[in-house]
């Protein structure tokens, strides 16, 4: 195998995340709504809340997948998934570093990149409104079936992607997941600081020390400050503290969650915010030149390939180099 090659199968980390690019047709305007009738003040009654329930089911499950909720994709085969992703533009929105939302018509390009490597590893191509965090799954199932890295390891995501059907697909994978944490209203834990270690009495946090990946099992040990604790010898804080990620396998990760390990771990996802940029300053990902999704799907699809292309040839080049500086 060249050291290439070698190179873009040792990838032990895959970064996730997508990026916006606008589209040449001219946009409808942002924020029409339609007249609809005015709803029904007032408390249903019994029957007409069954009536309503029984719709309300009819209409989700008459839904495309895309519509639906991120856990209906699980058990969607790939092709499927990749075939019903909506392509049409669309007004999407996100807000900027100022926290103000900004709109845009047109598409979504969502990436799945080594690490270390930097090649894109599994792309795809969706309309501008399309949650990022739907596109997890289909990426992550190209990468299980399409791909199969054997060195891989860590799937490391922003909090856009922090939802269970995620951590579920990539357990499922065997892997790990080091995504962002996105507090949705959720009350404090008690007895667990906000990364989800557990504390003693004195509501110091037990520091992580080492995955059971066997019985797939965290393990942590007492504070430094219980030292100098009076409690110590009183029995009342365990030395050792262990819980499964299964547990729960949003709130426990493996590394956990604000351990250094794990933090080291989600630096690596700048690397797809690179390869990101990258697209849009050198390979004209920003000027998509075609009106219709599919076409401009065709360009999207072109740039991705020269991309890695790109990069092959560079990292080949450089590889012959060293090895001539060596000889």
């Amino acid at each position: 195998m060249s050291p290439t090659g070698s190179r873009l199968l040792n990838t032990e980390t895959v970064a996730i995340d997508a990026t916006h690019f606008e589209a040449k047709d001219q946009a409808p305007p942002k924020g029409e709504k339609s007249k609809t009738e005015p709803k029904k003040r007032g408390r249903k009654s019994k029957e007409e809340r069954e009536q309503w329930l029984i719709e309300k089911a009819e209409r989700e499950a008459n839904l495309p997948i895309f519509e639906k909720k991120i856990e209906n994709q699980l058990d969607v085969p790939l092709d499927q998934l990749r075939a019903e992703i909506p392509q049409n533009p669309e007004w999407g929105v996100k807000k900027n570093s100022e926290g103000k939302n900004v709109f845009w018509y047109g598409y979504k390009a969502h990436l799945a990149v080594g690490t270390k490597s930097q090649y894109i590893l599994q792309s795809l191509f969706s309309s501008g409104n399309l949650n990022d965090g739907k596109a997890a799954i289909p990426l992550l199932k190209g990468i299980h079936e399409r791909v199969q890295l054997s060195t891989l390891r860590y799937q490391t995501m922003d909090a856009g992607y922090d939802y269970e059907p995620i951590y579920e697909q990539i357990h499922k994978m065997g892997q790990q997941s080091v995504i962002a944490y996105n507090k949705r209203n959720e009350p404090e834990p008690e007895g667990f600081d906000k990364h989800f270690a557990p504390t003693c009495f004195r509501e110091h946090s037990y520091r992580y020390d080492s995955f059971d990946q066997k019985y797939e099992t965290l393990k942590y040990t007492r504070p430094k400050e219980c030292k100098e604790c009076p409690l110590a010898n009183e029995g009342i804080c365990q030395k050792i503290y262990k819980v499964k990620i299964t547990t729960d396998l949003r709130k426990y990760t493996a590394p956990a969650r604000g351990s250094k390990a794990w933090k080291t771990i989600f630096k690596r996802r700048t690397a797809v915010e690179r390869v990101n940029a990258y697209l849009k300053l050198y390979f004209q990902l920003d000027n998509v030149r075609y009106r219709t999704g599919k076409r401009a799907k065709v360009h999207f699809d072109l740039v991705t390939l020269v991309y890695n292309a790109s990069k092959l040839a560079v990292d080949r080049i450089n590889a012959s180099l060293n090895q001539q500086q060596v000889a």
